[in-house]
């Protein structure tokens, strides 16, 4: 397969998720597809290319001609975004905060109020995060309770400044009673690792708090039983900045239908809070590729924590 037709594909790829502007420039993915079509030269493409390989260096292997990018809309002191993998063993560095979190990101959706919003009832009034476990260990507000082996309503500090979320517990999670066990919680752990932050100073929680059967996506109905629980927890635990994890979540909490790679990026409110979303770490095993675009995602989560502690 030749260079152009490889980028071609990555490209398409892009654009199937939502993803109008590539990583670390400007162009949009149809005039890139333009340049690639008007001035992409046939060349060998390596045996075995990386999906999320560096598309310049493809481009001038293949001697095309690429145009000066298109200057950005101006943004006080954004940050300049990085391609450091994940995987990287080196120390984080320092992140010089800002003066303002606007000054992080582009703005991105609201949902709810900066001020408390309780829904009432039980779990309007629960003091503590051990109140709302009970609560979901007992609960029969849906279906899914008498299908679940355990509920998992979410594992970590009460004090913590990072809310991990994702969409609902899988099997492994649904035998544990634990949030992101396994593979991908294995991997989260070293992506909160790569930002100084351990698994025990986050909490980690899921939008659902019983597992939907054979791992469907829950229904209308369910998430709106459970959504209290977990909007509690917000309010209880104060997070200075949620990271939403995968498509399901990021949806959900934010109340849109667009899709993941339009949301991440920009600095999103939930009931209040910075949120910040991003691709479900067990996504990032099947597909190495957005490991880059996640490593962007989760050092702007850093730098928030950081400015907001300045």
């Amino acid at each position: 397969m030749n260079v152009e037709e490889l980028f071609r594909r990555y490209l398409e790829q892009r654009r199937e998720m939502g993803e109008s502007e590539l990583v670390l420039d400007t162009l949009t993915v149809d005039e890139v597809l333009r340049i690639v079509g008007a001035h992409g030269k046939r060349a060998v493409a390596p045996a075995r290319p990386a999906v999320g390989g560096d598309w310049r260096r493809a481009l001038i292997e293949a001697d095309a001609a690429v145009p000066a990018p298109r200057p950005a809309a101006p943004q006080a002191d954004a940050p300049r975004r990085s391609a450091v993998p994940l995987a990287s063993s080196s120390p984080l560095a320092p992140l010089a905060p800002a003066a303002r979190l606007s000054d992080l990101a582009p703005p991105g959706l609201v949902v709810g109020a900066g001020e408390a919003e309780l829904f009432g009832g039980p779990i309007g009034r629960a003091a503590t995060l051990g109140e709302i476990a009970e609560m979901v260990r007992t609960c029969t507000r849906c279906p899914l309770y008498a299908t679940a082996i355990n509920p998992v309503p979410g594992e970590g500090s009460a004090t913590a400044q990072l809310m991990c979320i994702g969409e609902a517990p899988g099997a492994t999670e649904d035998e544990t009673g634990r949030p992101f066990v396994g593979q991908a919680g294995k991997l989260l752990t070293d992506i909160l690792r790569a930002i100084n932050l351990s698994r025990e100073e986050v909490f980690i929680a899921n939008v659902m708090k019983h597992r939907p059967p054979g791992n469907r996506n829950p229904t209308p109905d369910e998430i709106t039983a459970c959504s209290p629980y977990l909007v509690r927890q917000v309010e209880l635990i104060r997070p200075k900045v949620i990271l939403a994890l995968g498509t399901f979540a990021a949806q959900t909490l934010l109340d849109t239908k667009l899709a993941i790679g339009k949301l991440r990026g920009a600095m999103h409110w939930y009931h209040g809070t910075p949120l910040i979303a991003t691709y479900h770490p067990a996504a990032l095993l099947r597909n190495p590729g957005w490991k880059k675009p996640t490593w962007e995602d989760v050092k702007l989560v850093r730098r928030i924590l950081d400015s907001v502690a300045a």
